[in-house]
């Protein structure tokens, strides 16, 4: 049986992509002594996959994204703005959404959706 251990994100500058990422999923580098092309953050309460920062040379947002689940959408994407991220304003979404299309600081697309009632975690 596999289990996720670490999303690797792509960005094109570590440090702006950590000061938004580590608020916004509440982490914390695993290591002190990170540098300016590679950087893990975990899960501030020990619990959870670790979610990587790469130096990509390309300023192309990457091929990847992330679905965040949330008990209150409307105030965590308010949040996750405030931090820097952006609003996906040309993503078309279906009848009745229940997650949001946010971009992060890079560029790159994630969601933020509504907890469904059978997830624990």
């Amino acid at each position: 049986m596999l289990k996720i251990a670490s999303v690797v994100w792509g960005v094109t500058d570590v440090e702006r992509a950590r000061a938004f990422w580590e608020p916004a999923l509440g982490y914390r580098p695993r290591d002190e002594d990170h540098d300016e092309t590679w950087v893990v953050l975990e899960p501030e309460s020990g619990e959870g996959p670790q979610f990587a920062l790469d130096l990509v040379a390309s300023d192309r947002p990457r091929r990847h994204h992330v679905d965040l689940y949330a008990d209150d959408v409307r105030s965590e994407v308010d949040r996750l703005v405030a931090l820097g991220a952006t609003r996906d304003e040309h993503w078309r979404y279906p009848d009745d959404p229940d997650y949001v299309v946010l971009r992060d600081p890079d560029g790159n697309p994630f969601c933020v959706c509504e907890r469904p009632a059978a997830f624990v975690g």
